[in-house]
């Protein structure tokens, strides 16, 4: 039986198709409700608010709902019909005044030691790998910001900032890799950068090894608001069939390289480095791994989706390294194809804010 992300959830892969192996984890959450990609995501823009709060007074009265305890609802504030729901980015107040912060002299600091971050994942084009390939990102950046709006009222002196996390490099059988047209990256990262947002650049590796992941993602840390990610899942030749791998030293080599390449092109700041892991296969000798390059900010993510007490054991098992001190974390939208997992119930901002360490880096697939 091919291993799944945490090993007491049903096979998560029985949507895979030709297109490529990652996983078919696509899912629609517009304001803090899912919503299917055939109710909301595929009426009229004009019509979109009137089936989102029709989505949030089904939800407050349903079973699920009422089990899970009508005064602790997921999103409280989202789960509001009454609410206004942005329907594009411009609707948002602060857009202009973060959009000023993306410019060289504001990524000076390292923005993990001032502000969180709440991404939203996928492949532009495809429904099947996250959230981002179900809505324009017009409309992404406004869902991103009312779900950022929740960290920020509930994370105390820390700032948010919203995110795409885009998957650049995927895995195709056995262990090629299928990449977004650089195009499309460079539009999302300048549309990123007009409304104050980031962009994390992600890589599934595959066969070819982590330092020509590295290598190709290097040239979007040229980009003030990019930073870049590599998913050790997905380093294999047998995607789908095996988890994958890398060591520590490959790690911190990955690490070295990009310290070097922001030297070598005077790139000014902190970039981020996230990895991914939901077992302890994927990063051998942990342990050894180092978070002290120059410029380097290495966000160690927790993976995987599941029930609450399941995510919490894989984020206590990450929480364990403490030679990576910058913690992210990954939850998983409810999604309409069928064998795609996902987290039920959505863990609230204020209960991810509770793991320990809090993470710094919240992405929602």
């Amino acid at each position: 039986m091919p291993p799944t992300r945490l090993s007491s959830l049903p096979a998560l892969f029985l949507a895979f198709g030709a297109s490529g192996c990652a996983l078919a984890l696509g899912a629609a959450v517009y304001a803090g409700t899912v919503v299917t990609a055939g109710s909301a995501a595929e009426r009229p823009a004009s019509e979109r608010p009137a089936v989102v709060a029709a989505s949030m007074t089904a939800a407050l009265e349903s079973s699920a709902f009422a089990a899970a305890g009508r005064d602790q609802p997921r999103f409280p504030s989202l789960f509001d019909p009454t609410r206004p729901v942005p329907t594009a980015v411009s609707d948002v107040p602060d857009a202009a005044l973060l959009a000023a912060r993306m410019d060289a002299k504001a990524f000076q600091r390292p923005i993990p030691g001032n502000d969180q971050v709440v991404a939203f994942y996928g492949h532009p084009n495809s429904r099947r790998m996250g959230i981002l390939g179900l809505y324009p990102k017009e409309e992404l950046a406004a869902m991103i910001r009312h779900y950022a709006d929740q960290y920020d009222e509930a994370n105390g002196d820390l700032g948010v900032v919203p995110a795409f996390y885009l998957i650049y490099g995927t895995c195709w059988p056995e262990g090629e890799i299928g990449y977004l047209k650089d195009s499309v990256v460079e539009e999302y990262i300048d549309y990123a950068r007009s409304q104050g947002m980031l962009v994390f650049v992600d890589h599934q590796i595959g066969k070819y090894g982590v330092e020509a992941a590295v290598k190709r993602l290097l040239p979007w840390l040229k980009y003030p608001n990019a930073h870049i990610a590599l998913d050790p899942e997905w380093r294999t030749t047998s995607p789908m069939k095996e988890i994958g791998a890398i060591s520590a030293d490959e790690l911190n080599e990955a690490q070295a390289l990009v310290k070097q390449y922001m030297e070598d092109e005077g790139i000014p700041g902190s970039k981020m480095l996230v990895v991914h892991q939901f077992n302890s296969k994927m990063i051998a000798e942990r342990e050894k791994v180092r978070a002290d390059f120059d410029g380097v900010l290495l966000v160690h993510t927790s993976d995987g989706f599941g029930p609450p007490d399941l995510k919490r054991g894989a984020y206590s098992f990450n929480s364990k390294a403490n030679n990576i001190p910058l913690k992210g974390f990954k939850l998983f939208f409810k999604s309409e194809f069928e064998g795609a997992g996902f987290d039920e119930p959505l863990l609230t901002p204020a209960q991810v804010l509770a793991l320990n360490p809090s993470p710094m880096v919240i992405i929602y697939q």
